[in-house]
């Protein structure tokens, strides 16, 4: 394996790259061969998944952030992701936007108005009347408490623990050396790339069934605008499309690439928000932010600790209910992702203070997302009408929106835009934002799959970054083409039962941290090496 990296102008390390690129033409030979029986067999391991271990996410997603949490206001969060004197590479407005973009962009975009309008005509708890007051208020509530906190928790974790152990210990960039506190040695080992090849994996899989939900969107909207047809051909196209602008920013680089399309995308989505809220009910979004925030504080404990443990007595069918589909399912599929999230987050978040990491990862891009939510959530379920005197008034236009995201999820968003001035200029602007949005998360992830390779958060040949780009964009294309809906389908499945191993992982990072902060209190470890297995 040397010799052929060698001779292909590499610089990475064999094992992991050839392993992972190897397993994920397997992956898509035999997704080719026999599609729906791969989705069969991960969705009986998904049902398994959701229904015996669902409390378990829920518990652990809790402890993650009651433990980030711990750590930001402790003693430890005074200690520096890098060298004593060293400053943040990035200011505020930058960072922000880089670890947000190359976040959870997309998926705003695409349930900024679905999931509020589906809790609000399907209530999360039985006994709330659909399409009520009550049911608004629980709709932003749960959409929130997916999309908020919670979500940046798992993201956070990982990312710290990368930050600490790379930044400040010099370990390489990989996720194996966030335990090299439990593994010493080891993680240079065959246990070590067993770690790594497992994130790359996570990695490339995770981030193509989002490109799959992007470039449905992007094709919804533009049938919309421009009656283009909505077909695997036009998918194919955007996806064409896409990556090759996301190739173009990765050989740009993560200055000139990643943070140039960050800036201009994080814009433009404010822009598409204010306009909203501007050519919208205005008073009543504002009232809207302030009565949201509330709702988010007071309702967060219940929420998260909420387990559905009376689905057997409240379900007609006797299973496990809501949960299963959506809040399991959320943090199994955004546990993929936090390989990608940390690892980036880490990178450009060299010279911060672990307090100023957890508060800024945690804090900054939520309260973004409980405004896009209380913004576009309460404008959507206005328009599909609150209560019944409003659905009364209404009359046929009543539940308009609810119908949209019933018959399409991906053009509920440009169905929202038909009730705005400019529809057309707003749902062309919408399809740029998401198309960008997506750029930046391809080409985001492909320089992260790199570092997992290389070891090095500086950047490896451009045929490597090159390579990861046009793969992610292949095997989103693929499942469309080769196995079609059946084929998207089975990786959400594959990917649900993925998320168990890599949250068992992520579960282990913080006995890792933890031993690894303890051994700054014992003793003063020399910084750019690490620390002694003695200290750990």
């Amino acid at each position: 394996m040397d010799e052929l990296a060698r001779r292909l102008g590499l610089r990475t390390e064999p094992t992991i790259f050839f392993t992972s690129a190897g397993l994920m033409v397997a992956f898509l030979i035999a997704l080719l061969i026999a599609p729906e029986t791969i989705r069969d067999v991960f969705a009986d391991g998904r049902e398994w998944v959701v229904t015996n271990l669902g409390w378990f996410f829920i518990m652990g997603v809790n402890a993650w952030l009651l433990f980030l949490l711990w750590v930001a206001i402790s003693r430890y969060g005074q200690i520096r992701l890098g060298r004593e004197d060293e400053k943040p590479e990035y200011g505020n407005i930058s960072w922000f936007t880089m670890l947000f973009a190359g976040g959870i962009g997309t998926v705003l975009m695409f349930w900024g108005v679905a999931e509020p309008i589906f809790h609000f005509s399907n209530p999360p708890h039985g006994d709330i009347e659909p399409h009520s007051v009550e049911a608004s208020q629980e709709a932003i509530g749960f959409s929130l408490y997916h999309l908020g906190l919670h979500t940046w928790t798992i993201f956070t974790l990982p990312g710290l623990a990368f930050a600490y152990f790379i930044h400040r210990h010099g370990l390489p960039m990989r996720v194996s050396s966030v335990f090299y506190p439990l593994l010493k040695e080891r993680v240079y080992g065959p246990l070590g790339k067993t770690i790594d090849i497992f994130a790359v994996l996570g990695t490339l899989f995770g981030v193509a069934v989002s490109i799959g939900l992007g470039t449905s969107q992007i094709n919804a909207g533009l049938s919309e605008l421009m009656g283009v047809p909505d077909n695997v051909t036009v998918k194919v196209l955007i996806i064409i499309a896409l990556t090759a602008v996301a190739v173009a920013s990765i050989v740009a680089g993560l200055d000139k690439g990643v943070k140039v399309l960050s800036n201009i995308n994080i814009g433009m989505a404010t822009g598409l928000m204010l306009f909203v809220l501007v050519t919208g009910s205005t008073v009543f979004l504002l009232r809207g932010i302030v009565e949201t925030l509330g709702i988010y504080v007071s309702n967060i404990v219940p929420m998260a600790f909420w387990n559905d443990t009376l689905a057997q007595y409240t379900q007609e069918d006797g299973n496990w209910g809501w949960q299963g589909n959506w809040t399991v399912f959320y943090w199994a599929w955004t546990v993929t992702w936090s390989p990608f999230i940390g690892i980036f987050v880490a990178r450009i978040s060299k010279g911060r203070t672990i307090r100023e990491f957890v508060l800024g990862v945690l804090f900054a891009p939520s309260l973004f997302t409980l405004v896009w939510f209380a913004i576009f959530g309460w404008s959507a379920m206005e328009i599909d009408g609150i209560g019944s005197a409003a659905r009364e008034a209404l009359g046929d236009q009543a539940g308009v929106m609810s119908a949209a995201v019933a018959e399409s999820v991906p053009l509920a968003m440009f169905a929202f835009f038909e009730h705005f001035p400019a529809t057309t200029l707003i749902q062309g602007l919408a399809v740029v934002i998401v198309a960008i949005f997506f750029a930046t998360s391809s080409d985001s992830a492909s320089l992260v799959v790199d570092m997992l390779c290389t070891g090095d958060a500086g950047q490896g040949p451009a045929r490597q970054r090159v390579f990861w780009g046009v793969s992610e964009g292949a095997v989103a294309a693929m499942l469309i083409v080769l196995a079609g809906e059946a084929g998207l389908e089975a990786l959400q499945q594959v990917i649900t039962v993925i998320g168990l191993p890599i949250f068992i992982m992520v579960f282990a990072m913080i006995f890792a941290l933890f031993r690894g902060l303890s051994a700054e209190r014992i003793s003063k470890v020399k910084v750019g090496t690490p620390p002694h297995p003695d200290q750990m």
